[in-house]
């Protein structure tokens, strides 16, 4: 039998429409935007140092990349956001989101805990007015971490009794004692202080009232020590706050607390799982924690005592873990001792390298990019 042979006929193909200029920018401009997105959020973030109160470890003008995955990454809780934004859209006064809808937040796992010495980047507690995720980035290095005892004696750290290990490029407050004027660009700018001024321009209740002129600068005890070598200068001393006087513009805002930057404390870090009584002074301390920070509604607090929906309570037990940080410039920094503990759910990542870094005060042009801090990794 003979098999019929088949006319196979070729296929007739629909022409392919060639994707417009216009479109393939399009195309290009999402794609980018969307992958931008995910890196920032799931991996790494680029920041940047405005002010000096971290140096002399950073200095203003760095750029840095900030590490999600060290301590897991956030899930969104403000969905409605100009993607790439932060509280405004770029260069404008127009906010970049809506607090309409406001979702649970999680924590995806990370491979380490917040470590007392780290570098932290964090959303700024006092903030009220923003969403979590949406207050201001601060940067500091964590001092006490959940349970932690923290006590500054003398502008030494003490962590559960113990003096903690100071960071290599701390910087304090010193009083330099001169002869005569300075040669400012050649004395402080040459040695990288970067916050210097006359004594009789700045005010301080911790130098004696006395006949020397001189100069308050914010450098390391190094640099400071080299400054003692100048035949111009008598003296180069710290500037440490007696234990006598008091600073009521620290955290707790209380009658009952007698502290200053240089001598702070005990304070405990809350932890996760901790009962406290409420004592005034616990109050003192806790107080706001439990007012702003715990998910609680309807709480009041006032002379000495927490009351939810209207009903006093005695004791209370912490819903999330907290921290204690502190700026590496010790005198120049607005931190902890001034506003209270960073809660777990505000922790944005760790500091993990510079990348770039750019002298906003430059003595020439060709000094403008700090070369040596290229690629450092953050200590």
């Amino acid at each position: 039998m003979a098999l019929e042979k088949e006319i196979y006929k070729p296929r007739t193909s629909t022409p392919v429409k060639k994707k417009s200029a216009f479109r393939e920018w399009l195309d290009s401009i999402v794609f980018a935007v969307v992958a931008a997105t995910l890196i920032r959020w799931l991996f790494m973030e680029a920041f940047t140092i405005p002010t000096p109160s971290m140096e002399n470890s950073l200095l203003v003008g760095d750029f840095l990349f900030v590490s999600k995955l060290h301590y897991g990454t956030r899930t969104p809780k403000t969905p409605l956001q100009v993607p790439l934004t932060h509280q405004t859209i770029w260069g404008t006064d127009i906010p970049s989101y809506l607090d309409w809808i406001q979702l649970p937040q999680y924590r995806l796992p990370g491979f380490s805990e917040v470590k007392s010495g780290d570098v932290v980047v964090f959303n700024y507690p006092p903030e009220l007015q923003h969403p979590v995720d949406l207050k201001t980035n601060y940067i500091k290095r964590c001092i006490g971490t959940p349970g932690d005892k923290v006590e500054i004696r003398n502008a030494q750290v003490f962590l559960n009794g113990k003096p903690m290990e100071n960071p290599v490029r701390l910087e304090n407050e010193y009083f330099v004692s001169t002869t005569t004027a300075v040669n400012e660009d050649k004395v402080f700018r040459e040695n990288d202080i970067s916050e210097f001024s006359t004594y009789t321009e700045t005010y301080n209740d911790t130098i004696p009232t006395n006949d020397e002129s001189g100069y308050i600068v914010y450098t390391t005890v190094d640099k400071a020590a080299k400054l003692k070598e100048y035949d111009f200068v008598r003296d180069v001393r710290q500037v440490v706050a007696p234990a006598d006087i008091s600073e009521p513009s620290l955290y707790p805002s209380s009658s009952l607390i007698k502290w200053n930057r240089d001598n702070y404390g005990p304070i405990t870090v809350p932890k996760e799982g901790v009962t406290i009584q409420l004592t005034p002074e616990n109050v003192a301390f806790y107080g706001n924690v439990i007012k702003y920070y715990e998910g609680n509604e309807n709480v009041e607090v006032s002379e000495g005592k927490v009351t939810v929906d209207g009903k006093a309570i005695d004791g209370y037990t912490f819903k999330q873990d907290y921290y204690f940080m502190m700026g590496d410039n010790r005198h120049n920094s607005a931190d902890s001792r001034y506003w209270g503990f960073v809660p777990k759910d505000h922790i944005v990542g760790k500091a993990v390298f510079v990348w770039m870094s750019i002298d906003p005060n430059p003595t020439s042009f060709s000094n403008k990019i700090r070369w040596n801090r290229l690629f450092r990794v953050i200590d």
